[in-house]
């Protein structure tokens, strides 16, 4: 598996450090009333050591969401693929994902739980696509900015693999 990555972009060190100044990060705006939203199933790595940075009580929602549809782009139709969605009234939400390239994914899930009465909605996305972005929204709160590479590792999958990696990678062209 690890014959498969071309480079790697962000080791294991590195990210184990900037999870934790995330977590820091988002406690800075307060540490009360937090749900915490992880995209699944790209952003579950990320948010899990994410939520073991944050020593404070908060709720865990998973939405199941899609727009790469199995693919190496954005196919530019987000899909919400769980029937229902919990109640966010009143609650400080906070959005986790795994990578922010086109934005249309964050945007649209923002915009579904404002739209359900959530007291604030922000996003915390590992990385960020540089020059990618099709939305004026922009994350809260950003790992890494990357370059516009296909990258796997860390949650990102490519084809269901290569999740399991402790680091984030690119993919070497005969690997896909």
């Amino acid at each position: 598996m690890h014959d498969d990555i071309a480079n790697i972009l962000v080791s294991e060190e590195q990210i184990e450090v900037r999870v934790k100044e995330l977590g820091v990060k988002i406690l800075e705006r307060g540490n009360e009333n937090i749900v915490m939203v992880i995209l699944l199933k790209g952003a579950l790595v990320f948010a899990a050591d994410l939520f073991r940075a944050m020593p404070v009580k908060l709720e865990i929602e998973c939405l199941n969401v899609s727009s790469y549809h199995g693919g190496m782009e954005s196919s530019g139709k987000v899909e919400f693929l769980d029937q229902c969605l919990p109640d966010f009234t009143g609650k400080r939400v906070v959005v986790v994902d795994d990578i922010f390239d086109t934005g249309l994914t964050m945007q649209e899930v923002c915009r579904e739980i404002s739209s359900r009465g959530a007291q604030s909605v922000e996003s915390c996305v590992l990385l960020e696509k540089e020059g990618c972005r099709t939305v004026e929204m922009k994350p809260d709160y950003v790992g890494y900015v990357i370059g516009n590479e296909f990258v796997v590792g860390y949650g990102l999958d490519y084809a269901g693999r290569y999740r399991n990696l402790p680091y984030v990678g690119v993919l070497r062209p005969e690997a896909v």
